[in-house]
């Protein structure tokens, strides 16, 4: 008998490992990694509001946290399914920062379940969208309409415009928006502030697609994922990563002379050498070097993404 009970709790045990595992695999197809950077950006529309003296409601604000991620995950999972046969020619892709989730090509899940994954994420965020609309914030309907065809756009047929050189666009109007809105959510009606606050983030994080089509380069090119790296060749993408820094950059002190932003923000300033590290690498890069040789490079493009986010965030609070 107590042999028994022993085996009886070994796959107790087992059973247990094996859920947890699976729910790990269900968490990993979404690249969390990635999705961080919606959380700062949330936050960031959220104490645009609360700087200009809105009080904080923490049911919508945490309804609205939640739908952004939701769709974010969403977003990544379908471009994972639309995606499939480029990251499949990605053997040596530089997971997990680049090449998709892999989850398919690893066989852990179908392409048609990533897809509906995707998907049912997508409802749960217009789900959630519809639930604020409901409750009087009526204009949000313009911000979650726009994100989630972006976020559709991004991948699938028939524009699938990250397939043509327009990811990095999409991202800079796709970041904006979830700052935009966050702040609309508990302002009530549409302010210039957040557009002015996220501005800097969404640059820095359309500067963390950029980075990392650099490894998917060949593979994307056999596929014919045109992406602007592809597009228009490494060299010339590189000097646009370096635009993408000076804009985010250049965009703070500008911000501060005219009085949209509080003096605080110019600590952002001290993130630059985090992004100009990056930018040196790329524009130095030799393409015969192994992938992993960038591995520093995108980890710092990753970090001053979100440490000038909080450094915003912190900017605005204390203003």
């Amino acid at each position: 008998m107590a042999w028994l009970g022993k085996r009886a709790r070994c796959k107790f045990v087992s059973g247990s490992a094996s859920k947890a595992m699976r729910f790990g695999q269900w968490m990993a197809a979404t690249r969390p990694r990635f999705l961080a950077i919606t959380v700062v950006a949330v936050g960031l529309g959220l104490v645009s509001a609360l700087a200009d003296g809105v009080p904080l409601v923490w049911p919508t604000a945490c309804l609205t946290l939640l739908g952004a991620l939701a769709i974010h995950a969403g977003a990544n999972l379908i471009n994972d399914f639309h995606d499939r046969d480029a990251d499949a020619c990605n053997a040596d892709a530089l997971s997990p920062y680049a090449g998709g989730s892999r989850m398919i090509q690893d066989g852990v899940f179908r392409p048609t379940t990533i897809a509906a994954y995707g998907y049912s994420l997508m409802s749960l965020s217009i789900a959630i969208g519809i639930a604020l609309m409901l409750a009087g914030h009526a204009d949000l309907l313009f911000v979650g309409a726009a994100g989630t065809i972006l976020a559709v756009v991004y991948s699938a047929p028939p524009l699938r415009l990250s397939a043509r050189g327009w990811g990095e666009a999409i991202v800079v109007a796709a970041w904006l928006l979830v700052v935009v809105g966050a702040d609309l959510v508990q302002r009530g009606e549409w302010s210039l502030h957040p557009f002015v606050a996220g501005l800097p983030v969404a640059c820095l994080t359309a500067a963390i697609l950029l980075i990392n089509e650099f490894p998917d380069y060949d593979a994307d090119a056999t596929a014919g994922k045109r992406t602007l790296v592809v597009r228009i060749g490494r060299r010339a993408a590189s000097w646009a990563y370096l635009a993408l820094v000076f804009a985010a950059y250049a965009w703070i002190p500008v911000m501060i002379l005219v009085g949209q932003l509080p003096r605080a923000a110019a600590f952002g300033l001290f993130v630059l050498p985090l992004s100009g590290y990056a930018a040196g690498k790329l524009l130095y890069f030799d393409p015969r070097l192994p992938k992993i040789a960038l591995l520093p490079a995108i980890r710092s493009t990753i970090l001053a993404a979100h440490v000038l986010g909080m450094a915003l965030i912190l900017a605005l609070l204390v203003s």
